[in-house]
């Protein structure tokens, strides 16, 4: 079996150059926009597809927007500003907080907190997130989130979330991606701009991402590329230094988080070389010895991905429209 961990090294000038003509055969040519509008946060996705929509459009043609709300880190804003510089764009703000307010995002978010953790008060300087266990090699525990809350000491106590809260906290939490979405939108729509999406191939096809928020976007530039991919094209792009070292964050709960933390359970670099054997239907024992794994760990890699990608299909489906055939047809007042 030829298997390395070089199957996942791409050409990322050509890629950059097949990327930039297609995002102009589509918004310029195929929506007739006449640029993008793009979410920045200080993270590497959306700072490749910054560089690639101004190389596609021109600086001036582009906008990138900053949504940050009270839970932010203010580190994603000054990385945001910093790739902005970097591309010759100059950001927009916009603080969601009110917007978020408005929807009680926080209030229903805290409420279901509190059910568990009848002290937890942000205002006191409590601060909260959710968590997976583990590493997913490591054994056959089931993906059941726990509850962290971090108290102003720095004690931290975590529960295992029952599945009401669990909801409450989400369905909260998504108001973020969804207000981000509409203000996006808000920015593309008075420019006659389209909205330009970040999610790379981990995101969109094991479903980390909000349906109708961040999933909300015209087009999806590099939901093609592994997140090991899109670390190639940062640094071909000339993504600044400190950006490319930042280890991947979610920035939607107060508390700080890694993205392998809160739903991949495994570092992009080994993730994505499973999930591409797993695509190319490459037996668990030679990736097992490939990657110093067990072919047990292998297939509970395997098992994993499929799972993901079976539970999340809803949230890449489109709307459902009902064919005509298939409803019932009202009777004619004539007939029978």
């Amino acid at each position: 079996m030829n298997f390395s961990k070089q199957v996942l090294s791409i050409d990322p000038a050509a890629e950059t150059d097949r990327i930039v003509a297609e995002l102009r055969r589509q918004v310029l040519r195929q929506m007739r926009r006449r640029g993008g509008v793009v979410g920045i946060s200080g993270g590497v996705d959306s700072s490749v597809v910054l560089g690639l929509c101004v190389r596609a459009f021109g600086p001036e043609r582009v906008v990138p927007l900053m949504m940050p709300d009270r839970d932010s880190d203010p580190d994603s804003e000054a990385l945001a500003r910093l790739v902005a510089r970097r591309f010759g764009v100059e950001p927009v703000r916009e603080d969601i907080t009110p917007a978020l307010e408005g929807f009680g995002c926080y209030a229903r978010r805290d409420e279901a907190i509190r059910r568990l953790f009848p002290e937890y008060d942000p205002r006191r300087g409590y601060r909260a997130k959710l968590v997976l266990p583990g590493s997913l090699l490591d054994d056959n525990r089931l993906n059941v989130f726990s509850l962290a809350v971090v108290c102003p000491d720095g004690q931290v106590k975590t529960k295992r979330l029952p599945r009401q809260e669990y909801l409450q906290i989400v369905a909260a939490s998504n108001f973020k991606q969804r207000c981000r979405m509409a203000t996006l939108y808000y920015h593309a729509e008075s420019r006659h701009f389209a909205v330009i999406g970040t999610a790379n191939k981990n995101e969109h096809g094991q479903g980390f991402f909000v349906k109708y928020g961040d999933g909300g976007v015209d087009i999806q530039p590099i939901a093609h590329l592994f997140k090991t991919q899109v670390y190639q094209m940062a640094e071909y792009l000339d993504v600044p230094e400190t950006i490319r070292r930042r280890p991947p964050t979610t920035d939607t709960y107060s508390a700080a988080q890694t993205q392998e933390e809160f739903f991949f359970r495994l570092p992009f670099e080994l993730m994505d070389l499973l999930w591409y054997a797993q695509e190319n239907q490459l037996p668990a024992a030679d990736v097992a010895r490939a990657l110093n794994l067990s072919p047990a760990q292998v297939e509970r890699a395997y098992q994993e991905f499929s799972r993901k990608r079976q539970t999340t299909d809803y949230l890449r489906q489109p709307p459902v429209f009902l064919a005509p055939d298939s409803l019932p047809q009202p009777r004619h007042p004539n007939a029978g």
